[in-house]
């Protein structure tokens, strides 16, 4: 089992700290969220390119994937094609990086008064038109458990009108648990197609949730990693401190390694 971390964690961060840290503290991979501070584009030049994967050779770390923020649960047509070009160039981005794959949302149509089974349509039409070349490409493209398809049976259900297997699943642990759901139940929807694993704690705070070091909160990350494991689960699983989104929680330098080093702890016990 390999560990990686999301660079949400450190904007403050250039790439060649992101890939020394990530081999100073004893990570695997660095899964690509920003570049600069900022949410990466879905277009960067032939020489942003080699650099960063310079980079990451240098360090012995794997570029594990790189976090686009595509969706596609709205009615608006023109939207979805939008979104779909630029999911289609992620996928040309990570092909060109040799990153085996791109993770998109879904969205957040019933908000604005569309149906469940509608928003599962639209997302998997979308997919559906970028699979071939993500087949073609050698590149996966995975469907987060986040916004309104935090509920796992939604992805579930969006992946079961997907044929390619380059379509597929990543399950961010916080989400599913935060609509009530239990480990087993949001296992047995992502099972088919679970391809990644973004692995966060947080506890309980009016009508939010503070971020916190696994097992300082309320999400059964420990369980999860044991219920992984005991089902054959081989692939990464990622860290993802989301320090970007939230600037009052603990800086990288000091929340980075203390993950590690409690994940580790899991995985030895």
């Amino acid at each position: 089992m390999k560990i990686a971390y999301s660079n949400l964690a450190s904007p403050e961060w250039s790439m060649e700290e992101v890939f020394s840290n990530a081999q100073k503290f004893g990570y695997d991979g660095v899964e690509i969220r920003l570049l600069d501070g900022e949410v990466i584009p879905s277009v960067l030049d032939e020489s942003t390119r080699n650099s960063i994967v310079r980079l990451a050779r240098a360090h012995e770390i794997e570029i594990v994937g790189l976090g686009a923020s595509t969706r596609f649960a709205t009615a608006d047509a023109d939207e979805r094609e939008q979104n779909e070009e630029d999911l289609f160039r992620f996928i040309e981005l990570a092909a060109q990086m040799e990153v085996p794959m791109v993770r998109t949302f879904g969205g957040g149509a019933t908000a604005g008064g569309a149906e469940a089974g509608d928003a599962i349509r639209w997302v998997a039409e979308s997919l559906n038109r970028v699979a071939e070349r993500a087949e073609e490409l050698g590149v996966s493209v995975l469907l987060e458990t986040h916004d309104e398809f935090s509920h796992s049976w939604m992805v579930r259900d969006v992946l079961k009108q997907v044929e390619s297997k380059a379509i597929g699943a990543i399950w961010d642990i916080h989400h599913p648990y935060r609509m009530g759901e239990s480990m087993e139940d949001t296992y047995d929807n992502l099972r088919a197609g679970l391809q990644h694993v973004h692995l966060k704690d947080a506890r309980k705070h009016g009508d939010g949730w503070d971020l916190v070091v696994f097992g300082e909160g309320e999400v059964p990350v420990k369980a999860i990693v044991k219920k992984l494991i005991d089902e054959g689960y081989d692939r990464y699983l990622c860290v993802e401190w989301e320090k970007k989104w939230h600037p009052e929680i603990e800086a990288a330098s000091t929340a980075l390694p203390k993950h590690i080093e409690v994940l580790r702890q899991y995985l030895a016990d």
